[in-house]
């Protein structure tokens, strides 16, 4: 499998004008924004996102002035999300850094997600790249919708696969999707290849959230202990699967652990156990390599070049991660 510096090596001149196309847009006279601003800068992930804007552009046609306003809003749309995110799940910490709601307030935290999100949209506006906003609005409401459909069903524990399918499609497939299309609408490709490329983000982003999904029963995952979707009534596919499979009794009781809010480890073992006992984690895992072999189906509508056999290493990547 090929590392993400291999990865990325068709557009690593595009991501490097990025940085500093992305920190200008950050710029403000505030210094409490400013400090908060260049805290997320500092702490800043593999930009997944804002990769697939320009691989997805490059594999469509061309790279231009488009793209990199595409890239920033996305960035900045996923940066508030974060940082809303960590407000509303009260978390103190990401990937082991603290949230900035930890570290100024949670008040300060929602401000500052809100003023990502209108340079996002003036960046848009003011370069008249009205297309690429109309895609990311989108869904940025697919988002919203997605995440409150699973806070009702994390009420009632009534979660189906088809439920958690539709779920996980508007919270985190949406905007990968909203990566690749708007990569491609920004190189102005022809309407077959954008719908190609959606396809194939909408597919990579489903794989890409079961996996994180499977981490929760494999240890820890980027900072958080196993088990912690249960512990906050997530219920995900490989508990779906294994409570589908489970002894009336036995789907009884673990429903009624769940049901408690669970917090020690013994009482959420009792859970993961049961779904890597009923085949829950194989089943995931199944499930997350089909939908990774539909994003590389989607791509056969595309010409080949260097961006494409990156956007198909991306799906192997984002599989077979570990992290």
């Amino acid at each position: 499998m090929q590392t993400l510096s291999e990865i990325t090596k068709p557009v690593r001149a595009e991501m490097e004008a990025f940085e500093g196309f992305f920190r200008q847009s950050l710029e403000s006279p505030h210094a409490l924004l400013t400090a908060v601003t260049n805290y997320l800068l500092r702490r800043k992930g593999k930009q997944m996102r804002p990769t697939l804007v320009f691989l997805a552009a490059q594999a469509a046609g061309k790279v231009g002035p488009a793209t990199y306003a595409a890239a920033t809003l996305i960035e900045l749309l996923h940066t508030a999300t974060l940082v809303h995110d960590d407000v509303v799940d009260e978390t103190f910490e990401r990937r082991g850094v603290s949230s900035v709601g930890a570290l100024w307030s949670s008040k300060i935290a929602v401000l500052v997600g809100d003023f990502m999100l209108a340079r996002g949209m003036s960046i848009a506006l003011d370069g008249g790249h009205i297309d690429e906003l109309r895609i990311v609005s989108d869904a940025v409401r697919q988002m919203s919708e997605g995440e409150l459909e699973q806070l009702r069903h994390a009420r009632k524990l009534d979660i189906t696969e088809d439920d958690y399918y539709a779920i996980i499609r508007a919270k985190t497939a949406t905007l990968i999707a909203a990566c690749t299309k708007a990569g491609a609408t920004s190189a102005k490709a022809e309407s077959h290849i954008v719908e190609a490329l959606y396809n194939y983000g909408l597919n990579l982003g489903m794989a890409f959230q079961i996996r994180d999904d499977i981490f929760d029963y494999e240890g820890g995952a980027f900072g958080k202990p196993s088990g912690n979707d249960i512990r906050e009534r997530k219920i995900t596919l490989p508990l779906i699967y294994a409570l589908r499979h489970a002894e009336p009794a036995q789907r009884r009781r673990a429903m009624r652990l769940i049901a408690r809010h669970p917090k020690d480890d013994q009482t959420v073992g009792l859970a993961t156990d049961m779904v890597r006992q009923l085949g829950g984690l194989d089943y995931a895992r199944e499930q997350m390599k089909e939908f990774g072999r539909r994003a590389c189906l989607a791509l056969d509508a595309l010409s080949p070049s260097p961006a494409l056999d990156a956007l198909r290493a991306m799906v192997e990547f984002n599989v077979l991660r570990n992290k």
